[in-house]
């Protein structure tokens, strides 16, 4: 179910990037490439509402039932006016409300909160949304892996330098059918309870458009290639002015070191002209959990759910 007008495209990029690129929103789904990865799965749409852009979705992470929601409202600005962004989303609650859908707004991170409850003083609700909470990391941290807290990581990704003759290159359109083999294989290879496998089946659907779109997007992207096949890739994007998402990374563990590798190098290759990484959230998934921790954030992104008292 679509609840705004417009639908999630490659030709309204322009529009939508406008908006996104305006204000250091600083959460991972508030970037073109996360939003056209998801489109179709989270029911991703967009309408400008008053001054604002406003784009809603549906979320899959309760188990239960599938609830629709709005991201905050998104200014053209740079800067946002109260009494305005009042206006706006009492004019969107109306719009779910008249679909039967409860009101909400979601991934509103720590820093807007103040600039909500500017509009509704005392009249919302925050609530934290700790699997949304994104994790982040100084670039140079996952470069460099200095120091006793990065020992486990710095010794795979020396024995699969040491081991395995590899090629680094970007992903392509061109390797689209290549990288989708990888991921079926991939997914194949996983045992997981079965809300897991969904989410799992879930990413597979929206993988197969994103590969054959990967410049059009502007993803960045890189790939571990051993004996002539895909090890190991991982799909980012730019996240305002200091940060990139890496929104999708797969190795084939069979390959010992191939996820630290395939990291510290898309790491030095493609993000190493900004300061952080954002890697994410963990959906609440307790192994996801333990492997972002790992890798020690600098600072996780303290994402919200707003509601109606």
């Amino acid at each position: 179910m679509f609840m705004f007008e417009n639908q999630i495209t490659i030709g309204s990029r322009a529009v939508l990037e406008e908006y996104l690129n305006s204000f250091e929103y600083k959460t991972s789904g508030l970037s073109f490439t996360s939003l056209y990865m998801w489109r179709n799965i989270n029911f991703f749409s967009w309408q400008i509402i008053g001054d604002y852009l406003c784009i809603a979705g549906l979320s899959h992470l309760e188990l239960d039932k599938k609830e629709a929601f709005l991201f905050p409202p998104l200014t053209k600005t740079g800067h946002y006016e109260p009494a305005k962004l009042r206006e706006t989303i009492l004019m969107a609650r109306k719009i779910f409300e008249e679909s039967g859908q409860r009101f909400n707004i979601r991934l509103l991170p720590l820093h807007m909160i103040e600039i909500i409850e500017a509009a509704f003083p005392g009249e919302l609700r925050f609530i934290e949304d700790r699997p949304n909470y994104d994790y982040v990391y100084l670039t140079k941290d996952l470069i460099q892996l200095a120091g006793r807290q990065y020992h486990s990581k710095k010794n795979h990704l020396n024995y699969f330098r040491e081991n395995y003759s590899y090629e680094y290159k970007s992903l392509t359109s061109s390797m689209a059918e290549e990288a989708m083999t990888f991921i079926r294989e991939f997914n194949l290879r996983k045992q997981l309870p079965d809300h897991e496998m969904d989410l799992l089946r879930m990413e597979e659907i929206a993988m197969e458009d994103v590969f054959y779109n990967l410049e059009r997007v502007g993803y960045l992207t890189g790939a571990l290639i051993i004996d002539g096949r895909l090890q190991a890739l991982s799909i980012g994007g730019a996240l305002g002015r200091k940060t990139v998402t890496v929104h999708v990374e797969k190795a084939n563990v069979e390959y010992r070191g191939a996820y630290q590798a395939i990291n510290n190098e898309f790491c030095r290759h493609m993000a190493s002209h900004v300061k952080y990484i954002n890697r994410e959230e963990d959906m609440g998934i307790p192994g996801l959990r333990k492997a972002k921790l790992s890798y020690k954030p600098i600072k996780l992104i303290e994402n919200h759910i707003a509601v109606f008292r």
